[in-house]
């Protein structure tokens, strides 16, 4: 009896580049909610779903922690977020970037109500 030997040249195949971890997983957009604690923000992504039984369009929202390391992110500011190894119980996120600052509009806003 001849055994005969399978060969994995067939399986090895040429394997695709790695892309970086932000495509692999995602992004998405939200806006935070909190900046109180260091290296951490709350992060709110809102959407709207169809309600499965009536067909009305119910607005839900997502809240996150996500971990910024530079602190740069404030109250109010719209930031993108991607998915990464958990940092801590509650953070599996990361700060990828600030789409747009508006924690100067916010932080004027509560000072005009504080006048009033």
């Amino acid at each position: 009896m001849t055994t005969a030997k399978t060969s994995k040249t067939a399986n090895s195949a040429a394997k695709p580049a790695a892309k970086p971890a932000a495509e692999l997983k995602g992004t998405k957009i939200g806006v935070v909610e909190s900046d109180k604690r260091a290296k951490t923000r709350k992060v709110v992504i809102a959407y709207q779903a169809m309600h499965p039984k009536y067909g009305k369009y119910i607005r839900q929202r997502t809240v996150l922690h996500i971990h910024d390391e530079q602190n740069e992110s404030k109250l109010g500011d719209i930031v993108e977020i991607a998915q990464c190894r958990p940092v801590s119980k509650t953070k599996q996120w990361r700060l990828v970037r600030i789409v747009e600052r508006r924690s100067a509009a916010a932080t004027a806003l509560a000072s005009a109500k504080e006048i009033v």
